[in-house]
């Protein structure tokens, strides 16, 4: 079969393109007999064509295509054409309080799916009988072929009151991509069972089944080297002006990651402790959203007496990332959201020991390989801040727990899985009708 890929290769993208990559990586190790896959021809479709790993692709069936471009409405084309016009400078600003007052907020009504006969007809033409969508998306069902799609979480469901996922009308756009796409999807990957969990009790009153869902647990990035020479963690140290001792959180400035939770417990421990611990905060702060989190921590550190031992060093590129985990006292990760986090078996790939939020998903997912605190609670993240900075032997435990936890699933356990997913996918879509395929070419 003729199998089309939709990764998310821009590394600004954080998880789902460290997903994305993964998954690629495993289709490309699948040769053998015993693979399903082995004898299908991959097709890529990606907008980011000069991404390094497609030129490493071993693979002889692997092609690559570029996207169709996507349709822009008439207002935002001139707002786009207005913003290049205008330029850079500090009137850039200005710009941007106009573009958000002209730019109206369209609510999606979720159950009202724009099938896309274009992209049917484009896709067809490829010859594909099976889409696989590494990043949820309104293309996997409103293209109309059939597909599986991974769904990470739906946090807009647990946790609207953060408002990266609910203000200015995503809550109900994402309701849109996810309910349609858990509707008319061939299969769903879920990355835990509490993932599953929530797909089914969200969307089984869409149609959504117990055995359309298949549990795909992540991995950690591939790109990661674990052993890193004291060369390598000397220069990172030095190009970023790293403290001797710090924890690290690599996480963009999300409300939900919960920076401000941290700050607020190295303020506490300063405090009422006479403790000034460094706290190393890596990850892009761009956008509207991010960028306010960011002044609000920033401000919130200098008022706290803390600043100083907050040190950002925004967007990270890959090949610094290794020694930056190496060279952390632990990972410390109190974010709301779950049920899995990738940084988190990162650090586990490091021997690095993790603190994380005690909250149902990342319960299950570390177990015994990390210490918990309640995110809410400042005082809970001072102790457990407190316990992994001073407490060698337990940050030893944890290190130790981490590798055994990591080391029972390995990328071939993934790429197995992987394999099997997409082995019964394939068998759905040749023993089916295809549930919207009529529809979708349909132009009414």
């Amino acid at each position: 079969m003729r199998i089309g890929i939709v990764p998310r290769l821009n590394p600004a993208d954080g998880g789902v393109y460290q997903y994305s990559l993964t998954m690629l990586q495993a289709l490309d190790d699948s040769n053998g007999a015993s693979d399903g896959a082995s004898d299908d021809a991959l097709v890529i479709f990606t907008r980011d064509s000069g991404h390094p790993l497609l030129g490493q692709l071993k693979r002889p069936v692997w092609s690559v295509q570029s996207l169709p471009a996507e349709p822009q409405p008439a207002r935002a084309s001139g707002l786009n054409v207005m913003r290049r016009l205008v330029g850079e400078g500090p009137h850039r600003e200005a710009w941007r309080w106009i573009r958000r007052r002209l730019t109206t907020v369209r609510t999606k009504d979720p159950d009202a799916v724009v099938f896309r006969p274009d992209l049917n007809r484009f896709f067809r033409g490829c010859g594909l009988g099976l889409m696989v969508h590494p990043v949820p998306g309104p293309l996997a069902f409103e293209a109309g072929i059939p597909y599986v799609m991974a769904i990470h979480d739906l946090e807009h469901r647990v946790h609207p009151e953060f408002p990266e996922v609910s203000r200015n009308g995503e809550w109900e756009f994402r309701e849109y991509y996810f309910r349609n796409g858990s509707r008319y999807a061939t299969l769903l990957l879920a990355d835990s069972e509490l993932g599953k969990e929530q797909i089914l009790t969200f969307y089984g009153p869409y149609g959504v089944t117990d055995d359309r869902v298949k549990v795909l647990p992540f991995l950690p990035a591939s790109y990661l080297a674990c052993d890193v020479a004291a060369e390598e963690r000397q220069r990172v140290r030095t190009t970023y002006r790293l403290p001797e001792r710090y924890l690290f959180y690599p996480a963009q400035f999300w409300a939900h990651k919960n920076h401000a939770g941290l700050v607020r417990a190295l303020g506490l421990l300063k405090q009422e402790r006479r403790r000034a611990i460094d706290m190393v905060f890596a990850g892009s702060h761009s956008g509207e959203l991010r960028t306010r989190v960011f002044q609000e921590v920033n401000a919130l550190a200098h008022r706290l007496g803390v600043a100083a031992h907050v040190h950002y060093l925004g967007y990270i590129p890959d090949s610094d990332m290794s020694a930056l985990y190496a060279e952390a006292v632990a990972l410390v990760m109190p974010t709301f959201f779950g049920p899995t986090n990738i940084p988190v078996m990162e650090a586990w790939a490091f021997g690095c020991p993790v603190l994380t939020s005690d909250i149902p998903g990342v319960r299950e997912h570390v177990n015994d390989a990390a210490l918990l605190a309640d995110p809410r609670s400042v005082e809970a993240l001072a102790d457990g801040i407190d316990r992994i900075w001073t407490d060698e032997a337990l940050r030893t435990r944890f290190a130790d727990r981490g590798r055994r936890r990591l080391s029972a699933y390995t990328p071939e356990d993934y790429r197995r899985r992987l394999m099997a997913i997409l082995d019964e996918a394939k068998d759905r879509v040749q023993c089916e009708t295809p549930r919207m395929a009529l529809r979708a070419c349909d132009p009414a």
